[in-house]
């Protein structure tokens, strides 16, 4: 059944992915697009959303794809039961793991065997964020695979420019919400000004 095959795959995405939404990022896209539920595409577009809403990233996403996946067969009742399976789905190994830690804090605080684990998932959590934002790049800037050719593209130079501008605004401090509202803005701008 789908809701039951929606909460086993986003309950193992979260059970081993450690270093919070974005380190679930290849797992997500791997589980997704095996299972059919989304394009690679509109994957990309919710990551997009799901950054400048409120809320922690894996559950946006978890309830996004569930309400999409669960609408899809079922109508609104669906939509709504797939996004309760999907969103819990993610969320409890985090919810028993951490009760189960707070069970026994003291214990682990000054276990060497935990605090070298804890070391070694550090790079570990790098590589998946990396592996994920190189798999998204290739899509947004090489969706026909790669080819010189997107270099010589205005979205392209104009993404690179809103980039930078972004990234100099958030190492001269200025508030995030300024940056994410005029991310949005110039992004709605430029989408609606090139017909993309």
């Amino acid at each position: 059944m789908l809701f039951i095959e929606l909460l086993w795959t986003f309950f193992k995405i979260g059970l081993f992915t450690f270093g919070g939404g974005y380190a679930m990022l290849p797992l997500i896209q791997e589980e997704v697009l095996a299972h059919g539920w989304m394009t690679e595409q509109q994957l990309i577009d919710f990551v997009a959303v799901s950054e400048s809403t409120p809320g922690p990233f894996a559950i946006n996403i978890a309830t996004y794809i569930g309400t999409e996946t669960g609408t899809a067969s079922g109508g609104f009742w669906g939509g709504l039961l797939g996004a309760a399976c999907a969103t819990l789905g993610v969320v409890l190994p985090s919810f028993v793991i951490i009760l189960i830690i707070a069970k026994c804090f003291e214990k682990f605080k000054k276990n060497k065997i935990v605090a070298g684990c804890m070391t070694g998932l550090k790079p570990a959590v790098i590589g998946l964020i990396g592996a994920a934002a190189l798999s998204m790049a290739q899509t947004v800037f090489f969706p026909g695979g790669y080819s010189l050719d997107v270099f010589k593209t205005i979205p392209f130079y104009i993404s690179l420019a809103l980039t930078a501008i972004m990234a100099f605004l958030s190492i001269k401090k200025v508030h995030p919400i300024l940056v994410i509202c005029a991310s949005a803005v110039v992004g709605i701008i430029v989408g609606y000004s090139l017909g993309l």
